[in-house]
């Protein structure tokens, strides 16, 4: 044993022992639980939260087109260099039929410029999907969060059930200390 440092007991709380209570062993198997949960749940909540978020992604992908667009009314300018502005357009789909209405567009863009617009399937404006490279970071910190949310989740409630036990050790000690404390030695009193 070091200096200074206390032996560390790996496993104690299964292993035979007269002071060990059924509260000991059930905390030790909560624990065990809890980072089994922590390890194995967090990782395939993350991986699952990933590859929905990643299927999604590419349907939008898949489903979303862009077509051009002509402004109908032009965009007013601003001072802001980041300002954009809701403009009349109307685009033509690919089936041949013309559709009008708004959408944002940067400010200072004059009527009959073209733009770049994102369809849904019902040729409806949308936004742009994101791409494959923005998806995948997207999808993986989605993954991480759910993970993190998960670890949490079982981290908080192990927690709350280990002060549970705690309190009910406590109790225990305090019945068991009403009954052998007044046969110990001399009263101060």
């Amino acid at each position: 044993m070091r200096a200074g440092g206390r032996a560390k007991k790996w496993l104690w709380r299964w292993r035979a022992n007269p002071l060990r209570r059924k509260d000991d062993v059930l905390e030790a198997w909560l624990v065990l639980a809890v980072w089994a949960l922590i390890s194995v749940g967090g990782t395939l909540a993350g991986v699952f939260t990933a590859r929905a978020a990643d299927d999604v992604f590419a349907q939008q992908r898949a489903e979303r087109t862009p077509v051009q667009a002509v402004l109908l009314t032009d965009a007013p300018r601003a001072a802001a260099t980041s300002y954009r502005a809701l403009v009349k357009v109307r685009w033509t789909l690919s089936d041949g039929s013309t559709h009008t209405g708004m959408t944002l567009v940067d400010g200072g863009r004059k009527a009959g410029s073209t733009i770049v617009l994102w369809t849904d399937t019902q040729g409806d404006p949308t936004t742009q999907p994101p791409s494959r490279t923005n998806a995948a970071v997207e999808a993986g910190f989605l993954g991480a969060a759910s993970a993190l949310a998960l670890t949490g989740v079982a981290f908080g409630a192990g927690g709350a059930a280990r002060w549970w036990l705690d309190r009910r050790r406590i109790d225990q000690w305090g019945r068991q200390w009403d009954l052998v404390g007044p046969r110990w030695g001399h009263k101060t009193s």
